[in-house]
């Protein structure tokens, strides 16, 4: 089977890495990929959202599955492209149609769909420029801290948590007028809810479903978190809370419902499903939809599957996903990234990589990386991801760090204790 991934992240590395294991495959092509995909497979020169060229190259390479990493992609209709397109409706896309992408793609939709099917979420109100007194109004029913949400893509910085009222009223306003741009047209203000946070992921082919291993993951860019968010800088699975009463918590309020309601409203959805979750007190509450593997918790949850991932994808094509099975590696894997210097601010590129196959018992994930004149260099914010395995996610974390000491890039960066409020 030919395969072209789409996307150029350290998830996509780590999904490339894992259908290069399975039998099942014959070529893989990743578009655009980076330096660390390029030795797994080969490299395309096609941006994830030219459609037009993404499918012409399918036609002339005999590909047979197009997977799609990042969400941009998903949400502005690649899925539907390929069904539109007779020399292309026949080719499997593991991925959902616009429709289903809206779950990631717009904030409003997504707590509309949830309250809709009975779904455990915050309290919310959605405005645009024109109801902005309503926003508001509504900030002053709640107490501090004030969540705003860009309701479109915003690269992972499109949420604000404000301790002020008089903050969170400028910040409204500021995100309605253009802060975010086009992504911010629409505000979800939403209750702030008290807790750690976790996320579970399934595979799904509209009709069923698999449950695959739940991650942790730390967006602030500083110890303690704390700092502005970023993409990522680390995650760990399992999550040690996530015990099996819990997880029966999360299936039977959350992803039973969230996959029939799908259903019911006649979404066909096939491909990854993120559930951003934080624990209340014992019981699970969504606070985000994805609609694809998240990165960097991709890192951690894939290679702690030992199936055939390309088997699960053709069960996703074919629907017949419930005839697979999952199988779970014991232990633990966690993850920690190496950003550039100023990230999630302004940061250089261009900085030589040095030591990468001096590492020892990880798995070096490439994130923002390309090759240049023979050397691997940095290409963006957040630069390398190293993956280690453990008995328990502290052994797993000792591994990473004794890695980070090793790999060198001028200005780099890494949170120094993932995992600290484990």
């Amino acid at each position: 089977m030919n395969i072209l991934l789409i996307g150029s992240g350290g998830r996509e590395h780590a999904l490339a890495w894992k259908m290069a294991q399975s039998k099942k495959l014959d070529k893989l092509y990743i578009a655009p990929g980076n330096a660390g995909t390029s030795s797994i497979g080969q490299n395309v020169d096609i941006k994830p959202t030219d459609f037009e060229q993404t499918g012409k190259f399918v036609i002339e390479n005999n590909i047979d599955m197009v997977v799609v990493g990042p969400e941009d992609p998903l949400v502005k209709g690649i899925h539907d492209y390929f069904l539109e397109t007779p020399a292309l409706k026949k080719i499997a896309v593991i991925g959902p149609q616009k429709e289903g992408a809206m779950l990631e793609g717009s904030k409003h939709f997504a707590k509309q769909f949830m309250f809709r099917h009975h779904i455990p979420t915050a309290r919310y109100h959605s405005v645009n420029k024109d109801t902005m007194e309503d926003g508001l109004k509504f900030l002053e029913q709640l107490r501090p801290p004030y969540v705003l949400k860009a309701d479109g893509l915003a690269a992972g910085k499109g949420v604000l948590i404000i301790d002020t009222m008089e903050d969170a009223k400028a910040e409204l306003q500021a995100m309605l007028t253009g802060k975010f741009g086009v992504a911010g047209n629409t505000v979800v203000i939403e209750e702030f809810l008290s807790g750690i946070e976790l996320s579970v992921f399934i595979i799904t082919d509209g009709e069923s479903y698999k449950i695959l291993p739940d991650a942790k993951d730390y967006k602030k860019i500083g110890k303690g978190d704390t700092g502005l968010n970023t993409g990522g800088m680390g995650a760990v699975s399992p999550v040690p809370f996530v015990d099996k009463t819990f997880l029966k918590k999360i299936e039977d309020s959350i992803i039973r419902p969230t996959v029939e309601g799908l259903k019911k409203e006649n979404i066909l959805y096939q491909g990854f499903l993120y559930f951003g979750l934080i624990n209340c007190k014992g019981d699970p509450f969504v606070i985000e939809y994805n609609a694809r593997m998240g990165d960097p918790e991709a890192e951690v949850v894939l290679p702690r599957i030992s199936s055939d991932i390309v088997e699960l994808f053709e069960g996703v094509a074919s629907k017949n996903l419930a005839s697979k099975t999952v199988d779970i590696i014991p232990g633990s894997v966690t993850t920690v990234m190496l950003v550039s210097g100023g990230y999630p601010g302004s940061y250089e590129k261009g900085k030589v990589i040095e030591n990468l196959n001096q590492t020892d018992g990880c798995i070096v994930f490439h994130a923002g990386t390309k090759l240049t004149d023979g050397k691997v260099v940095t290409n963006g914010g957040r630069v390398i991801s190293l993956t280690a395995c453990g008995r328990n996610f502290k052994e797993a974390l000792a591994n990473c760090y004794r890695n980070a000491g090793i790999v060198k890039f001028d200005k780099m960066y890494y949170r120094p204790d993932i995992g600290f409020d484990l």
